[in-house]
């Protein structure tokens, strides 16, 4: 059976404009990429063929010559898949998987802000198993209700898509001791979360030799 004779919300392109991406089989992923078929193959079927010969990785680490003449596939597409995955490796080789368990693995992280003169508030967005989706400076001056709204706080984790974040911020004064200030918003921020169903796991202070978490002192 051609593509095109199968229903529309079984076609891989319009099921993908449909549901989005995760919602597609590799196959039908890579029959997007390759289009159309052939030797008597529609693209999802050639898809499958490439993908069981190609098993595991496999077909990430091929080369143009050894996919050249595979199950239809001509010079154009296996130059075609060789980049796609050429392209990905390029673009994801920097991104970060660290997971953060603890608040001295945040401290840690934020090594770059410590000892800075001014107080710079900080967001890590992360995903349902604490791996980082992208960490974000939110604003920098003295901290204070004005300047760290909640808006301001989770306009961007709905848009990286964080099922929860870690906020935090840096101490000057080398006491990591949080104000009354300091309380008050993240209890602003906690109730707003929860609205929201993204949880706030924690609020920690940094300095430079120290810091302070909200969670193990039971504030959270």
């Amino acid at each position: 059976m051609k593509i095109k004779d199968l229903p529309k919300i079984e076609r891989p392109r319009e099921k993908l404009e449909k549901y989005g991406p995760e919602k597609l089989s590799n196959s039908e992923l890579l029959a997007i990429l390759l289009r159309t078929g052939g030797k008597g193959l529609n693209v999802v079927e050639m898809s499958r063929k490439i993908l069981g010969k190609f098993s595991g990785d496999g077909l990430a680490k091929a080369g143009v010559k050894e996919l050249k003449n595979t199950f239809g596939l001509g010079s154009a597409k296996a130059c075609e898949i060789v980049s796609c995955f050429e392209l990905g490796r390029r673009l994801l080789q920097n991104k970060k998987s660290q997971i953060y368990l603890t608040p001295k693995d945040v401290w840690q992280e934020l090594k770059d802000i410590r000892d800075n003169k001014k107080e710079h508030f900080v967001i890590f967005f992360l995903d349902a198993r604490n791996q980082e989706i992208k960490r974000e400076i939110i604003s920098v001056g003295s901290l204070n209700a004005n300047l760290v709204h909640p808006r301001e706080v989770f306009e961007p984790a709905i848009r990286h898509t964080a099922a929860q974040i870690i906020v935090a911020h840096n101490h000057p004064s080398d006491d990591a001791k949080p104000s009354e200030e300091d309380k008050t918003i993240t209890q602003r921020l906690i109730e707003s979360g929860k609205i929201l169903g993204i949880d706030i796991i924690d609020h920690i202070i940094v300095t430079k030799n120290n810091y302070f978490s909200f969670k193990e002192h039971k504030l959270i």
